[in-house]
């Protein structure tokens, strides 16, 4: 959502921390008249706290992101300023503050304030926890742009070879975007700090954080799904939907419980389930299968991007999307599917990392 302009947002964040403190019956609060600090450097509000035998200056920092990276550097700044102003305390105020930034904070000494009032302000007596606001300033562009398809190519290389350090333009040829595609990905990374630059190039950090956030924000439903019935196992429908799919030169790969099967054995499963490039019906026909509109069997994924066929491995004449793509898909998947992801995830992920 767009906020405004700077001095727009620094208005409304001036008004967020003072509604923040208001809620405290005991103290009074009021705008304080800016000063000019060492290094000619002006905080961006100054509120005044009075509390019943003691006054607190609040110094107040703001940004437009509310991510680790954002939040570090606010928190330097803020500490800046308090050592500038003997007594102070900072607060560090965006219109979305991410978990992990509030811990940030909070780790440091610093409160935190977002534009809908979710807050944490510690200081003297004073202590404000506010949690649960609905928040319409939260990060969704960058979200959109992060979980993206094209995005998505790049997060796949990265978390599928998460010990290998990347150059941005091998990178880029490898997940098949642009440079600057992997680029974009590499700065929402970096503000989440799960990405660093170094010697050896780009490499993930934390991996795990980043899987689960995907997971999180993945849409299972962006690939059109089609129901289709058989009388046999499903290993036996899977190995004739591999084999129709080779008669016919179609891009496959099995995912789901049927890719998690032979991943990470860890559930009896009913249901075979495999991304097809193309040409369902011929599929479907060569594979004899019915298609249905209930009580299906057999799951046929026409998938968003091809992007999902990224390091399809094929063990035996069999066909499997990457662990990654696999955790990604039957942890949406109800009854069984979190256990079958935190099978994956222990099994054939983690030991990558």
């Amino acid at each position: 959502m767009k906020i405004g302009g700077e001095g727009q947002i620094e208005e409304r964040a001036a008004q967020a921390l003072i509604g923040c403190l208001r809620e405290v019956p005991f103290v009074s609060v009021e705008l304080a008249p800016q000063i000019a600090l060492p290094g000619a450097n002006r905080p961006d509000a100054l509120v005044w706290v009075q509390s019943p035998g003691a006054g607190r200056t609040i110094v107040a920092e703001v940004k437009a992101s509310g991510q680790p990276a954002a939040a570090r550097r606010a928190v330097e700044q803020l500490l800046r300023y308090t050592a500038a102003l003997p007594g102070a305390y900072g607060v560090f105020v965006a219109p979305y503050i991410t978990p992990q930034a509030g811990r940030i904070c909070t780790e440091a000494g610093v409160g935190y304030v977002d534009l809908a009032g979710n807050c944490r302000i510690a200081f003297d007596n004073v202590y404000i926890r506010v949690e649960g606001n609905s928040n319409p300033y939260t990060e969704r562009r960058e979200l959109r742009s992060l979980y993206s398809p094209k995005a998505e190519r790049v997060l796949r290389v990265l978390l599928c070879d998460p010990r290998r350090g990347w150059r941005l333009e091998d990178l880029a040829e490898e997940a098949g975007v642009s440079v600057g595609h992997a680029s974009n990905v590499k700065r929402l990374l970096e503000g989440s700090e799960w990405i660093a630059s170094g010697r050896r190039g780009l490499r993930l950090t934390h991996p795990e954080a980043l899987l689960t956030d995907w997971a999180g924000n993945y849409r299972y439903d962006r690939s059109s799904a089609r129901q289709f019935y058989t009388m046999d196992p499903p290993a036996e429908a899977e190995s004739r939907l591999l084999l129709a799919c080779d008669e016919l030169n179609v891009r496959c790969a099995l995912t789901g419980f049927s890719g998690a099967a032979r991943l990470a054995p860890f559930v009896r499963y009913q249901r075979a389930t495999a991304y097809v490039l193309e040409r369902i019906d011929e599929v479907a026909s060569g594979a004899s299968v019915k298609e249905v509109a209930t009580g299906g069997n057999v799951t046929l994924l026409t998938p968003y991007d091809e992007g999902v066929f990224y390091r399809v491995s094929s063990p035996s004449a069999e066909r499997v999307v990457s662990p990654v793509q696999c955790y990604l898909d039957v942890r949406a998947v109800p009854a069984r599917g979190e256990e079958a992801a935190e099978a994956l995830l222990e099994r054939a992920i983690r030991p990558t990392w």
